[in-house]
């Protein structure tokens, strides 16, 4: 079969990195370049363990792939809301409102790639070993999460303490505790609550590129989350909830994207169905018992199209490093994060949007929840053979 000339290129160079080579010292970056580029041809070691028939860098493609329509609309969106603010949506072209929204966001993954790789390169190449593929679903998934008024400086700062802090201290992909694209908006939310959270922070009110509105110092504008927070019943219509026509984080507003990008990960079996439907049966069940009870002003169905109930469980419960192993596990699992979700929604106005903490919290009680399951398993399986 013939090559191609790129894969010709590094066959002929990849010499020089191997063990004697001139440039072994770059090992690790060699074989970062080239397992994004390709397929890994490497067979497992003796003793390796193999989960499924699927290498990670496919899983990982998988799930960026999934993220697209979630981006792409929220690109629209930001493009939207700004050209709504200025009274100018109606009169202005589709293609450029979206535009402006994609010149606003690329920035910002930009910066979350440059950085969270530029830190998995160095860390890579200091400890001398390969580079994983782990950070590019986290890269595209931290700018989705946050608002688009977050600085880039404040995306550099979370970003680097994401990676160094919540995964490469750990070992690395697939040994860390908690999500790290959670990680990194969590420490946003505490560090810099201003540019988290507020009325100010979720729409674009500057002009990019020629293109957009410059709106007044000091805009405002509430999300449903917000106004369910200070009493108020979400003032957006259930259709543009859905629809996702509402400000919010970048890529958290359209459940119609997000539920085509979780039927992909179905499809495909990379996410689990148990954790993801498990998340909304807990939501359901904590959100009937604060309308019943009067606790809140919304009904229990309306917390799954606002804010980010249903990203968080379909591209952040259903990660497979962070979430519980074990079938039984998942639905446990995934239960205490929805229920958990609406309590904090509900009864702590400070945190109007309680998934983050709900999944951190959830990937920290996942292996203790995974080890009561098995050791519940295996103490059936000692009284069966006692009794025989």
């Amino acid at each position: 079969m013939k090559l191609s000339f790129l894969r010709k290129y590094l066959n002929d160079i990849k010499p020089q990195f191997e063990e004697g080579g001139k440039l072994h010292a770059f090992r690790s970056i060699f074989d970062g370049f080239e397992t994004f580029l390709y397929v890994p041809n490497d067979t497992s070691r003796s003793g390796a363990s193999i989960h499924d028939a699927i290498d990670s860098k496919r899983i990982m493609s998988f799930v960026v792939i999934a993220l697209i329509p979630a981006l792409l609309f929220g690109m629209y969106n930001v493009g939207y809301q700004n050209y709504l603010a200025a009274g100018t949506l109606d009169s202005t072209p589709w293609f450029e409102v979206f535009l402006y929204g994609f010149l606003v966001v690329l920035p910002k993954i930009l910066v979350s790639y440059i950085v969270g790789l530029g830190i998995e390169f160095a860390w890579a190449q200091w400890k001398g070993e390969e580079i994983q593929e782990g950070y590019l679903v986290s890269g595209i998934i931290i700018p989705m999460v946050l608002p688009v008024g977050c600085p880039l400086w404040v995306i550099v700062l979370a970003v680097a303490f994401a990676v160094i802090f919540g995964k490469e201290i750990f070992g690395g992909t697939g040994m860390n505790i908690f999500n790290v694209a959670l990680l990194a908006r969590a420490f946003l939310f505490f560090s810099y609550p201003t540019k988290m959270s507020g009325d100010t922070v979720w729409v674009a009110t500057e002009k990019f590129c020629g293109l957009g509105n410059d709106l007044p110092d000091g805009f405002t504008c509430a999300t449903p989350l917000g106004q369910m927070a200070q009493g108020a019943v979400p003032s957006a219509s259930v259709m543009d909830s859905i629809l996702g026509f509402i400000p919010g984080s970048i890529g958290e507003t359209s459940i119609i994207a997000i539920a085509i990008g979780g039927l992909l990960l179905l499809c495909t079996g990379i996410a689990s169905l148990r954790t993801m439907l498990s998340v909304f049966i807990g939501g359901a069940v904590m959100g009937l018992i604060f309308e019943q009870t009067g606790a809140s002003n919304i009904a229990w169905w309306h917390h799954f199209i606002i804010g980010g109930f249903a990203f968080g469980a379909v591209f952040m419960a259903t990660d497979p490093v962070t979430s519980c192993r074990t079938p039984k596990g998942q639905w446990f699992y995934g239960f205490i994060i929805g229920a958990l979700a609406v309590i904090i929604r509900v009864m702590n106005p400070g945190f109007p949007e309680g998934m983050m903490l709900a999944i951190l919290f959830g990937n920290m009680m996942a292996p203790t929840i995974d080890y009561f399951v098995v050791q519940q398993n295996i103490n059936k399986r000692l009284k069966r053979a006692k009794q025989i």
